[in-house]
């Protein structure tokens, strides 16, 4: 997969940056470079194409996610960051998942994934419309999500539904709320307050 890596320190925590849909590997760097300069960086480029906009799976409309594409991109995705830790040498416990709209997304199918132990993940205005059977315990993580008033994206109870996927299964949670469907500065200052605490 396209990606780009940064080591800025040996054995820090390294950010997993996914961008929304449109977006490149290059997208969330000045994002990751505001929430903690040192620690590390993969950030990692879509590699589904949607009338030439790159995106995390497909889907077949707005909100419509194809669930066998979502099912085997998730899997590709863990492996990707997998190899990557051993090329690079950090622990995937201490991956960071960011990620905005469709990459907050399949951050989410990472976190749910049995095989996957990641603890850690900022989401920004993330949507997962689906009935989930899993039972995964995520007591050991923690997750901070920025969810949007008047999304035209993602309805109000589409945002609430993320929040109890994530406490439904013991997750720490912390929420913050802003206007539609983005990523503003006031909701990056607060995701960064809440890492560096």
């Amino acid at each position: 997969m396209k990606h780009i890596y940064n080591e800025t320190k040996k054995g820090a925590p390294v950010f997993v940056l996914l961008h929304g849909t449109g977006g490149t590997e290059h997208d969330l760097l000045p994002l990751a470079g505001m929430l903690n300069p040192e620690y590390n960086v993969l950030s990692i480029r879509g590699n589904v194409s949607e009338n030439g906009m790159n995106r995390y799976f497909k889907r077949h409309g707005e909100g419509k996610y194809d669930l066998e594409d979502l099912e085997f991109r998730g899997g590709e995705l863990h492996d990707f960051i997998t190899e990557a830790s051993e090329e690079h040498g950090f622990n995937p416990e201490d991956v960071v998942l960011v990620g905005f709209s469709n990459g907050a997304n399949i951050a989410i199918n990472l976190m749910l994934r049995e095989s996957a132990k990641y603890k850690k993940a900022i989401l920004f205005a993330p949507l997962y419309p689906m009935t989930l059977q899993d039972s995964k315990d995520l007591a050991d993580a923690e997750v901070f999500l920025s969810l949007g008033k008047g999304d035209p994206i993602v309805p109000e109870d589409e945002s609430v539904r993320v929040v109890g996927i994530f406490e439904d299964r013991g997750a720490d949670v912390t929420t913050t709320w802003v206007q539609g469907h983005s990523l503003p500065q006031e909701a990056a200052e607060k995701a960064k307050a809440w890492l560096n605490r």
